[in-house]
């Protein structure tokens, strides 16, 4: 905890300091209108789900003046907590002391990696129920671990495609019925925070939900960094237009929308190919952990928009699950993400964070085929199935010599099983 509390204050913008960056301004606009009689989403368009207010409030209790400090230092204490909770992840499956100590030092470092926005966005309270909902799962509170997931889809949709891991875990592990209590769990918790919303007005909830499946290709995303890269090579004229949210900008044109499809096509491949490879691994408790981040880093490469505060979402997952690849290429990220931080408006002007960007996003992709690949070694072998070939014995000694195969394959089963 001092080493994290230490890398928390390292950066401009960090913990102890005054500087704000990102999304924190307008966090506390919303605390504010709301504290004032505005209702959001009605009086006042929000872009993010309503679950996000329960990070967004609490500062504001301590005055317009001092919502900064409360918001870093509620921002700290979900990443405190979100160590805590990967140790305990880890505890479960039993790992060495070695790789605990090491998991849960890269956790406390990763603020100073990923800069100033570490504690400027709400992003680390989402992660924090990803990773609370992992760990109930493993431990056999399947409701509780369903309602876990609910509760961080209605602070930020990503989670959606965790859903159908711990669906399969559960039922796996505890049988149909408990499966559907627990996805049950996650409906009704999601529907009990978006619900006080909705009844002021349905309609404004809806226009921000679908506002954001709606958004163009963002600079940001790899399907734009890879026409920008193009752009610089002379071979596409890239069009780079403002947005009315808060996650930079856009690439406008015919192309950008082509790309932005075939983006959000591969995404739902990728989300699919690890629900896929999970519903037939092994050992489903030992590689939940690694489904959730292989899920979570397939979401991430493939997304239309790609905010540098969206790794704090991968972060903790990829730790818990294992590869050291993947947790080198997500550190590389973190580093590169921060890179052009205060450069903005150079990759704005399609100048020389292009190419910076284009690594990150690569690095990204990489990390999930590592994860992926992980996920895939732990695929059941094809059963052989051999026909004994007739002899000059009789009918009954055969049909012994077949039935001595078929134990003798049952057998090899059982003990690669």
């Amino acid at each position: 905890m001092p080493v994290f509390l230490g890398a928390c204050a390292v950066p401009d913008g960090g913990l102890f300091r005054a500087a704000r960056f990102r999304d924190l301004h307008i966090c506390q606009g919303y605390a504010e209108r709301f504290l004032h009689g505005a209702i959001p989403y009605r009086d006042v368009f929000v872009e993010y789900p309503p679950g996000a207010f329960a990070v967004f409030m609490p500062p504001a209790s301590f005055g317009a003046q001092h919502y900064n400090a409360a918001f870093k230092a509620l921002m700290a204490a979900c990443g405190a907590a979100t160590i805590v909770l990967v140790a305990l992840v880890l505890v479960e499956l039993d790992v060495t002391r070695r790789r605990l100590v090491v998991s849960v030092g890269l956790l406390a470092l990763a603020p100073a990696a990923l800069g100033p926005i570490s504690l400027n966005t709400y992003d680390a309270w989402p992660a924090l129920l990803t990773v609370l909902a992992l760990l109930l799962l493993l431990r056999g509170r399947n409701v509780l671990g369903g309602g876990a997931l609910g509760l961080a889809v209605s602070a930020k949709v990503y989670p959606l495609v965790l859903l159908p891991l711990a669906g399969i875990y559960v039922w796996r592990r505890a049988g149909a019925r408990q499966a559907v209590l627990a996805l049950a769990a996650s409906l009704a918790v999601a529907v009990a925070v978006v619900a006080p919303f909705a009844a002021y007005d349905l309609h404004g909830v809806a226009s921000s939900f679908r506002s954001q499946a709606e958004r163009g290709l963002q600079i940001e995303s790899l399907g734009a960094s890879l026409l920008l890269a193009a752009d610089r090579l002379g071979i596409y004229d890239a069009h780079v237009v403002r947005t009315t949210g808060v996650a930079g900008r856009n690439l406008a044109g015919s192309v950008p929308d082509a790309v932005a499809v075939a983006t959000l096509v591969l995404e739902a491949l990728a989300v699919a190919a690890v629900w896929f490879f999970y519903a037939r691994a092994r050992d489903a408790r030992g590689r939940l952990p690694l489904a959730f981040a292989a899920a979570v880093a397939g979401f991430l490469a493939f997304t239309k928009v790609f905010s540098p505060q969206y790794l704090v979402w991968l972060v903790p997952l990829v730790v818990a699950a294992g590869s050291a690849a993947a947790v080198v290429l997500v550190a590389v990220s973190l580093l590169l993400a921060q890179s052009w931080f205060f450069h903005y408006h150079a990759l704005f002007r399609l100048d020389w964070p292009v190419w910076l960007l284009l690594v990150r996003d690569l690095l990204v992709l990489a990390a999930f085929a590592a994860l992926a690949a992980a996920l895939a070694r732990g695929q059941p072998r094809r059963w052989k199935i051999r026909i004994p070939s007739r002899s000059k014995t009789s009918r009954h000694s055969g049909l012994r010599r077949s039935q001595e195969s078929w134990t003798a394959v049952g057998k090899g089963a059982s003990r690669s099983a």
